[in-house]
């Protein structure tokens, strides 16, 4: 399994960013993807799962109508959509196959500041 995070980077409180996810070496489009995130203040949370087919879509209350995620079968690829952010999004966002976050990537950060 190889997960491959981008798109993270330092963005003003309500600004917007898309995060990207490449995937290989498993059969991505049977699979179930969540996306993650560390912080300090949190410690892992679970973010955002999407279903194999994309039709649905589950998210952490508290990005539910800021954040969309998404995925794209034929590039094995996964997004997360960030909009509105707040200070306290700021964290290292991962993808997982799981929602444990057992099996992700490397992760890309996320920083939310003024």
């Amino acid at each position: 399994v190889q997960l491959m995070e981008s798109g993270g980077g330092l963005v003003e409180p309500g600004g917007s960013l898309r995060l990207s996810c490449a995937a290989s070496g498993f059969p991505f489009s049977d699979s179930s993807m969540s996306w993650l995130r560390l912080s300090r203040e949190a410690g892992l949370q679970w973010v955002s799962k999407i279903s194999p087919d994309g039709y649905n879509k589950f998210y952490l209350d508290s990005v539910r109508g800021r954040f969309t995620i998404s995925r794209d079968n034929a590039k094995n690829t996964v997004y997360l959509e960030l909009n509105d952010l707040k200070s306290d999004d700021t964290a290292r966002y991962y993808c997982a196959t799981d929602s444990a976050g057992t099996n992700r990537g490397r992760g890309t950060q996320v920083t939310v500041s003024s």
